[in-house]
């Protein structure tokens, strides 16, 4: 019993570890910069089943969800595979963003909703001027990275004691 709960503990902090910072913080930014990014920014309006923006096609920013749920989705070698749901606060593609400019993934509406995007023109302009603004969102992809692989590493880890419980009740004729 010691054992599971020692191990639920360090689950826990691995977690804790890698939680989502709050928005505010993430954004946070002189006032000079924080005008370039919302003199730009641009607030738009999806039903139920659009695409915000498909995997591989170039990035025009990076996009906060205001409300509404989205679904992420991506195809990677031949099989599709659902991300997980983007959520009121969340930052969406940061990857892209950051990155090489092109989508990692699909993004589609599944309630109506709306998106906050920060142009990447304006996100190259703030970060050339307050580069620490460039290192948070660097270490908060890094976070979602790390949940990401947690979140698998759990399910994984789930799924083979399921499989093995059932195995041992099945040889116990239960």
């Amino acid at each position: 019993m010691e054992d599971a709960t020692t191990h639920a503990e360090a689950r826990s902090e691995r977690l804790d570890a890698v939680a989502a910072h709050p928005l505010a913080e993430l954004l946070e930014c002189p006032p000079e910069a924080g005008s370039l990014l919302s003199g730009g920014a641009e607030c738009l309006e999806f039903d139920t089943g659009d695409v915000v923006f498909r995997q591989h096609g170039v990035c025009k920013g990076l996009y906060v969800v205001v409300s509404g749920l989205f679904l992420r989705k991506a195809e990677r070698l031949n099989t599709r595979l659902t991300l997980g749901p983007a959520r009121t606060g969340d930052l969406v593609e940061l990857a892209a963003a950051l990155g090489d400019g092109h989508h990692t993934y699909t993004l589609s509406a599944q309630t109506p909703g709306s998106l906050l995007l920060l142009p990447i023109e304006a996100l190259g302009k703030v970060f050339e001027s307050y580069p620490p603004l460039r290192m948070r969102l660097l270490e908060e992809l890094a976070r979602e990275v790390s949940r990401a692989y947690l979140s698998c590493c759990l399910n994984r880890t789930i799924h083979v004691r399921r499989r093995s419980s059932a195995a041992e009740a099945a040889s116990a004729g239960i």
